[in-house]
């Protein structure tokens, strides 16, 4: 049992700080003892009193569609788990949430998967996806993937997941001067618990944000797509503006005690004796560890999940997160609905305030179990290292990456043909089962997957950059961890060079839709890429020692990686793949078992229909391409 210093327990406190009914509606805040508090409803002020730990105001009669907002020794704020907000998020509203259920609701459910390695995950932008389609009706908007021309993209396609940036209420656009596009990816929270107001039709009427996000789950899950929340725990905004330091001050954050570094004679030194950590990068970072701001976290993914219907949750920066509050997340879901997905950034973006032996760090996945992070093993060694834009990993020729490339195919797990100290980042497994991996070779970090290769190929032509593009995502889609891919790859999507895109403007971030016409074998490679993993479960087993007991390598020369998949593995209709991915700039030769195979994959083209067939012990691979045989 958690309990705080202060004597609260924190279970018994679910941040429900609003409860309507027609008849009352209470109001409860986590604040000091020695606090004034009171909640200020209309232009009417109500004094908050003490009841054990927590403050309490009943206000008698029916405040429906009412505004408030909470005062703690004179600081304003809508609280910290406001469920529904006016205009940029300054107050809270009084909702009935049941209000906002879009007609069919209550038949809406989560989708059910098998295993987490059937889940093919597309990363979106709101704005991104939709800002610049012709045939869009709400372009930027949340009701945009309501539509049919989205949902049919998507379903061509063939992913099963999309998870949307942040798309919670964010601090960077002002929802009252949205004629100004001003664009953010929105990794500033500021009320962690209500959709974002600039993807709505009305950012003034607080019901409509929330019945026009519940509109597009439904749709999505009406095509069988599963809808993952990127949430931003790690970080506030800022910390003097933000709900946490209004009703709490410094309870959500970590602090750094400088007072033992300073010299005490100085007075600058004696006001800068405490300082706020940064393993964020952002100018702070939360304290999961503290009972209050773990609960906080659980009860905000159980919310999301219950009210909205999420599928499944995108830590960013999960390294920032202590192991046991990750773990009390996954338990919570898990006596949910077990299927909801979690998966985060296993890093962090600086030294956090706790020792990283005790984070969500992506060396300590094995102690998080049915929790998945990001592989930049896989990433870097097909595209370069992250540091360095301009330096390529095997696609542009760099040695050494084949081993690296072998640890992202298998997913992160220990596999006996694989020699972890030629692997990047990571010198043992840290995946326990594949499913714990994300294979990806690009997010909406750093540059897309054109870019980079225009950066790091010198002189590359377009021919080259679409080879090595599908290459690259063939070694992502036919590997054991969960793939994942950023919106627009299939387009050939580029950001005009931009590194990090992050408040650039749509003519940065916006897919190019007109390239559907203009590369269609990108799409129709993707398209077939896509389906080739789903019709086949050797692709996706799942499980640590079904990996490495059907999936071998076979040798190969530089800047190759050859497997096989044998003996009908995962119950495959084929007896063995073989998947050939050679980044070379030369054709290359390579010796496989005797037999008659089936091309399904060559020169750029996917058809499980066949594309002719091989005989014998050898098969001969194009530059930079991947082929694709089975018997």
């Amino acid at each position: 049992m958690l309990t705080m210093s202060i004597g609260l327990q924190a279970q018994d406190f679910r941040f429900d700080e609003m409860t309507y009914t027609p008849e009352q509606t209470t109001f409860k805040l986590f604040a000091p003892a020695d606090a004034k508090c009171g909640v200020v409803v209309g232009d009417e002020t109500f004094d908050m009193q003490r009841r054990g730990d927590i403050w309490v105001a009943e206000v008698k009669g029916d405040l429906k569609g009412r505004f408030y907002e909470f005062v703690v020794n004179g600081k304003t704020s809508p609280g910290v788990f406001a469920k529904a907000v006016g205009v940029n998020g300054k107050k809270a509203c009084v909702l009935d949430l049941r209000d906002t259920d879009p007609e069919g609701w209550e038949s809406d459910h989560r989708l059910p998967t098998q295993s987490y390695a059937d889940i093919i995950v597309y990363e979106m932008h709101h704005r991104d996806f939709s800002i610049a389609r012709k045939d869009a009706r709400h372009p930027g908007k949340f009701l945009a993937l309501t539509e049919p021309w989205a949902i049919d993209h998507l379903k061509a396609l063939g992913v099963n997941a999309v998870h949307i940036l942040p798309s919670y209420d964010f601090g960077s656009v002002d929802e009252t001067r949205l004629e100004d596009n001003k664009y953010n990816w929105g990794y500033d929270p500021v009320n962690y618990n209500v959709p974002e107001g600039s993807y709505s039709t009305d950012p003034y009427d607080p019901a409509t944000r929330i019945r026009e996000f519940k509109q597009m789950v439904q749709a999505l899950h009406k095509a069988g797509i599963r809808v993952i929340l990127d949430v931003v725990y790690n970080h506030t905004y800022d910390i003097d503006h933000s709900n946490f330091q209004r009703t709490y001050p410094d309870y959500y954050y970590r602090i750094i005690d400088n007072s033992d570094k300073t010299n005490h004679n100085s007075q600058f030194s004696i006001l800068n004796s405490k300082s706020y950590s940064n393993g964020s990068g952002c100018g702070n970072e939360t304290a999961s560890e503290q009972p209050m701001m773990r609960r906080f976290m659980i009860e905000s993914v159980k919310h999301w999940t219950n009210e909205y219907h999420i599928d499944g949750f995108r830590f960013d920066l999960m390294g920032v997160h202590d192991i046991a509050t990750m773990n009390a997340i996954r338990e919570a879901l898990d006596e949910i609905d077990p299927q909801i997905f979690i998966y985060g950034e296993g890093w962090s973006a600086g030294s956090c305030g706790l020792p990283n032996e005790q984070l969500g760090m992506k060396a300590n996945i094995s102690q998080m179990p049915r929790i998945a992070a990001f592989s930049d093993e896989i990433r870097d060694a097909l595209r370069g290292p992250f540091d360095n834009d301009t330096k390529p990993g095997i696609l542009g020729g760099a040695p050494n990456m084949e081993e690296s490339l072998k640890f992202g195919i298998v997913g992160a797990i220990a596999h006996p043909q694989i020699d972890m100290s030629k692997v990047n980042y990571s010198k043992q497994a840290w995946a326990t089962d594949p499913t714990q991996m994300m294979a990806y070779v690009s997010c909406h970090d750093d540059m897309c997957l054109v870019d980079r290769l225009k950066a790091s190929v010198p002189g590359i032509t377009q021919a080259e950059l679409i080879r090595l593009d599908l290459l690259a995502q063939t070694a992502v889609f036919t590997s054991q961890g969960v793939p994942f891919m950023l919106s627009g790859e299939e387009l050939l999507r580029d950001k005009k060079g931009v590194h990090n895109s992050y408040e650039s403007p749509d003519s940065i971030n916006h897919l190019e839709w007109s390239n559907m016409e203009r590369y269609p074998q990108v799409f129709e490679y993707y398209k077939n890429l896509i389906s080739l993993r789903k019709n086949h479960p050797a692709f996706r087993l799942g499980n640590a020692e079904m990996v490495r007991r059907y999936l071998e390598f076979i040798d190969a020369p530089a800047g190759v990686v050859a497997f096989r998949l044998k003996d009908y593995a995962g119950s495959d209709s084929w007896r063995n793949i073989i998947v050939v991915l050679n980044a070379s700039a030369q054709k290359q030769a390579i010796d496989i078992p005797q037999g008659k195979y089936t091309v399904v994959c060559r020169d750029g083209v996917i058809s499980e229909k066949g594309l002719g067939t091989v005989k014998g012990k050898k098969i001969k691979v194009s530059p930079q391409s991947a082929t694709i045989i089975h018997d």
